[in-house]
């Protein structure tokens, strides 16, 4: 609506804007992700470029195909393709053959983007429905892991594959047998450095720390969802071992071991799949801890990052719509009755 005697414009909010395009923001987000990529080439060797290399290649050509026969614009240079092909990547194990890492990007594009409408409309985080299909269609592929470059007590651990703490742990209870040296395979240092059995980009919490204070530093982010994803799974598990030391591992084994870092800042905290608001992030970021060790301790899989944040992914509507800010004037039923 426009007033031309007072010469100023009344238009529909937002009425500010923070100036970043959606291309600067995944650009942002890729370069916050470089850190996990050096660390993953560091332990996993050439996997990792061979992996990122046929995710990213499959999610680009697969948008533009897609976007071509739908008629509609060419969305490829906004970089968000990019992303989820990195993403994805991190989220594969290492040796997993390159076919099915082309199956897990074409779901993520195709079904879990596109189909939707493409970029601003999808309802699940596209590199984790991939990597969901292939959890469910390749379990024994996707749960085998390579051994990292540098494994304290080389000698006592196969020297192909072998488990994640997390796996180790729940295979050795799930059989009766307490995992006595688990301690000393898996030590804490070597879990925060990410010399360490996992996906490609998970291991390193340094690296997915450094990437997650970039995004933090240029705004891309709130820190709402992370610390209360993190902070839930700290709590949660601290509870458990201390319940139950012998069955249950310590906080820091939690947050440390599996995708949790990688989950919380670049998983958790994607703009369209999540909460606008603070408070709804807050919830988000709760809920995606609370499933997580919920799976962990009583579920089949040992991990549970990926399906608890594609859980409330679903639930994001529902917090969003009970969570926004009632409008200036707002007046309760009991007062409009």
């Amino acid at each position: 609506m426009t007033d031309s005697s007072a010469g100023w414009i009344v238009s529909p909010s937002p009425h500010t804007h923070s100036g970043d395009s959606v291309s600067r923001i995944m650009i942002t987000v890729i370069v916050a992700l470089v850190p996990s990529l050096v660390a993953g080439v560091i332990v996993f060797g050439w996997d990792t470029i061979r992996l990122t290399t046929i995710c990213v290649a499959t999610c680009v050509v697969a948008e533009y195909i897609v976007r071509t026969m739908m008629r509609r614009d060419i969305g490829i240079t906004d970089w968000s393709a990019v992303v989820t092909g990195i993403l994805l990547a991190l989220n594969l194990p290492p040796t997993l053959p390159g076919w099915m890492a082309i199956v897990g990007s074409l779901s993520a594009i195709v079904v879990a983007k596109q189909l939707y409408g493409g970029i601003g409309y999808n309802l699940f985080n596209p590199a984790l429905v991939g990597r969901c299909v292939l959890l469910i269609s390749f379990p024994v592929a996707m749960t085998t892991w390579a051994v990292p470059a540098f494994v304290p007590n080389a000698s006592a651990v196969d020297a192909t594959t072998m488990a994640t703490p997390l796996g180790a742990w729940k295979t050795a209870w799930a059989s009766g047998n307490a995992p006595a040296s688990f301690f000393e395979t898996y030590p804490i240092r070597s879990l925060i450095l990410g010399n360490r059995p996992g996906c490609v980009g998970e291991t390193s919490v340094v690296a997915l720390l450094l990437g997650g204070l970039i995004l933090l530093w240029r705004r891309c982010i709130s820190w709402h969802t992370p610390v209360l994803f993190i902070g839930t799974v700290a709590v949660f598990a601290g509870v458990l071992h201390q319940a139950d030391p012998a069955r249950n591992l310590p906080a820091a084994y939690h947050v440390f071991s599996g995708g949790i870092f990688l989950g919380a800042f670049f998983m958790a905290t994607d703009m369209v799949t999540t909460p606008v608001t603070r408070s709804g992030m807050l919830i988000f970021g709760a809920g995606c801890g609370l499933i997580t060790m919920i799976i962990r301790k009583w579920g089949g899989y040992p991990e549970g990052v990926s399906f608890s944040i594609l859980i409330m992914n679903a639930l994001t509507p529902l917090i969003n719509r009970f969570t926004r800010p009632r409008t200036f004037g707002h007046k309760g039923r009991e007062m409009e009755k």
